[in-house]
């Protein structure tokens, strides 16, 4: 295994031979990282995450407890996956039928935050700063900024990046709590300006 300088991984954790540990990253009690896992720089996995052989993670991610990141999951920069949420990389699994040629790829982009016990069905691409509401079930495709929830997932808002839901109609929005401001056009939402209290 490569574990950089300042990386932190409590005794009761499992790092397998092959696997990548960034610099400052923390992997918490009865973790397990599998070989071939890349985790970047400064990540914190909470107790009980598996981060199976193949997947990626960025810088900054930060996993909470009880998170299983399986084969087929690529997770970049600054994402938030909360407690006891779920990934998936089969859509009709069998016991008894072995579908490891058949995983599905999930892509979640810079940003985005995933509430607790939500289910990321997979196949999907969540978009950057989407914010996946506690207990949603995500079936399709989620848009940059866009506030989720519900089973199945709906659109229920825009987000600003810095995780304020975003008021008003539209198509101009701007944030109260960072003044970063935005533009609906097509379904879709662009950010125009970065407020100051944004965090990038």
């Amino acid at each position: 295994m490569s574990v950089a300088p300042g990386a932190f991984v409590h005794a009761s954790a499992y790092v397998d031979d092959g696997a990548t540990i960034g610099a400052g990253t923390k992997v918490w009690h009865f973790c397990h990282v599998m070989p071939g896992a890349v985790i970047g720089e400064r990540c914190s996995l909470g107790q009980n995450v598996v981060v199976m052989n193949g997947t990626r993670l960025g810088d900054n991610v930060k996993v909470q407890n009880n998170v299983s990141i399986y084969e087929g999951v690529e997770i970049e920069d600054d994402v938030f996956c909360g407690p006891s949420m779920v990934f998936t990389n089969v859509v009709n699994p069998r016991s008894h039928v072995s579908r490891k040629d058949e995983y599905r790829r999930t892509l979640v982009r810079r940003g985005a935050s995933i509430g607790a016990n939500a289910t990321i069905v997979c196949g999907t691409t969540l978009g950057e700063y989407a914010f996946v509401g506690a207990g949603a079930v995500v079936t399709k495709d989620v848009p940059a900024f866009a506030l989720m929830t519900g089973v199945p997932a709906r659109r229920t808002g825009w987000m600003c990046a810095c995780g304020v839901k975003l008021e008003g109609k539209g198509p101009g929005y701007a944030c109260a709590a960072c003044g970063s401001r935005y533009e609906e056009r097509g379904g879709a939402l662009a950010r125009t300006h970065i407020g100051t209290g944004a965090g990038e």
